[in-house]
């Protein structure tokens, strides 16, 4: 219900456009980002990479980016995003995918992401990319929120919308407020306290988006919560964005 309540907010004539696709990127080194040249294949065909983009990136930001072709190939973040886009607007959507590794040197040390020097180019470089190619750009993340209970070591069981999953629930919302403010550091600051507890694996991708495309609003569509087993929860959310400036 979350995928269809943000896809239904695509434009459809959105099809000549570059999606760039911000993904959770499970397998790659922290501070990192993960780059291909080779097209998503698919049962509807394949989506190729805009290879000019590629290189771009890599040209501004090499120390910061691995070609990471090999965490694309088990990579369902960014994989399952192809899939709803080539649905939505034919096989041959051009997209731009990035898997965005974690942020756990500031959530678990202190200071912001940027403060890595790696980091902080790549963010200059994608803001680069969004400034200069404004709305010829789509962008879509594909990640999900908290994950709680027995499956990620929390000491307890999780029941979606009860007990401690009613308390998540409320500190999702604030931090999706953030979001939607288009606020980079006051979400930012919500993730780092306690050391991110929630387990937020798409903080990285949202991060790297509100600082690559300041001044965004957001809309938040729809909000859940899935037991992924009998123990643990995930939680996930539909948003939609758009440029105020």
């Amino acid at each position: 219900m979350s995928y269809r309540a943000a896809y239904q907010q695509l434009p459809k004539d959105a099809g000549d456009r570059t999606f760039v696709i911000l993904g959770t990127s499970h397998y790659g080194a922290p501070d990192r980002f993960g780059l291909t040249r080779k097209a998503f294949a698919t049962p509807f065909g394949a989506a190729p990479a805009n290879l000019d983009m590629v290189d771009f990136l890599a040209g501004r930001a090499a120390p910061a980016i691995d070609m990471e072709d090999y965490c694309h190939s088990v990579e369902h973040s960014i994989e399952f995003q192809v899939i709803f886009l080539q649905y939505l607007y034919g096989a041959n959507v051009k997209i731009l995918p990035i898997l965005c590794g974690s942020h756990a040197r500031s959530i678990y040390q202190g200071g912001m992401p940027e403060d890595n020097d790696d980091v902080r180019r790549f963010q200059e470089a994608l803001g680069e990319l969004a400034e200069r190619e404004q709305d010829r750009l789509f962008w879509v993340l594909g990640i999900d929120m908290a994950h709680m209970g027995r499956r990620y070591q929390d000491p307890f069981e999780a029941e979606a919308g009860r007990g401690r999953m009613e308390e998540v629930a409320s500190e999702d919302y604030a931090r999706i407020g953030r979001v939607i403010e288009g606020d980079p550091a006051g979400f930012w600051d919500l993730v780092q306290q306690r050391q991110d507890d929630l387990k937020w694996c798409g903080s990285a991708p949202l991060y790297t988006f509100l600082r690559a495309v300041p001044g965004v609003r957001g809309a938040l569509h729809r909000y859940e919560q899935w037991n992924i087993d009998p123990e643990s929860v995930v939680t996930f959310a539909g948003l939609s964005f758009a440029r105020t400036r």
